[in-house]
């Protein structure tokens, strides 16, 4: 269960997953986030806390290393397998054997308990532009895709994507639950100095649906008649 709320505005709210079996700190967490532009995400349910992250896709976690069920050092190994989703650690414990290992299981950034609520956010800040900054990397589902490399992972699986391809790929993955038509489709190629006509379009969806289709993902891309596509 998530305890999951978005403010009503008119810009896209970033979402922080909290990751904290003590509720009062979630709470505090979460109204601080709130109060300060961000979408804060309580995750009450520790069962099944990879598929959850993976689920509800934040922006960025908030992750305790002491939570029930698996070691917050130990999800972070798994979801980095999957998923590059930035992580700070939000922790009671000082420890440099603890931060050293955070670090190398891939944690974007460390801080301890009792912390000031301004340099917590100003780490979330620094962490969410620095991420926002690696335009190459995008998000979808539990696949990663790396747009100069032209590769989409999932888990130890990996496609390579043509240039033509990734871009109309990673164009539906930033418009996803949207249609898409096909001249918006021909124009980002354009805009990509790609030539591209109606013809060769169709071609490249097709190879695309058919490489998705190896890893899992042969049905999300949907053809709306008449419309153009939607990546669901």
């Amino acid at each position: 269960m998530v305890e999951y709320r978005i403010k009503k505005c008119g810009d896209y709210m970033q979402k922080i997953l909290i990751i904290e079996d003590d509720e009062l700190i979630s709470n505090e967490l979460k109204n601080l986030l709130d109060n300060n532009n961000y979408n804060g995400i309580i995750l009450n349910d520790f069962k099944n806390t990879l598929n959850e992250i993976l689920d509800i896709k934040p922006d960025l976690i908030l992750l305790d290393i002491n939570i029930p069920y698996m070691n917050g050092e130990t999800l972070l190994k798994n979801l980095r397998e999957s998923s590059n989703i930035p992580v700070i650690m939000v922790t009671s414990r000082n420890s440099d054997i603890d931060e050293a290992l955070s670090i190398n299981y891939g944690a974007d950034d460390y801080i301890t308990k009792p912390y000031n609520p301004n340099i917590l956010l100003l780490r979330v800040g620094a962490v969410l532009k620095r991420f926002n900054n690696s335009s190459d990397m995008l998000l979808f589902k539990d696949l990663t895709i790396n747009i100069s490399k032209g590769i989409i992972k999932k888990g130890n699986e990996e496609i390579i994507l043509t240039k033509n391809e990734m871009i109309i790929f990673s164009y539906l993955v930033n418009h996803q639950n949207k249609i898409v038509t096909r001249d918006e489709l021909m124009t980002s190629l354009w805009n990509n100095e790609e030539f591209i006509n109606d013809n060769a379009l169709t071609v490249n969806i097709s190879r695309l649906r058919t490489k998705l289709k190896s890893i899992g993902y042969g049905d999300v891309i949907d053809t709306r008649k008449g419309m153009g596509y939607i990546l669901s």
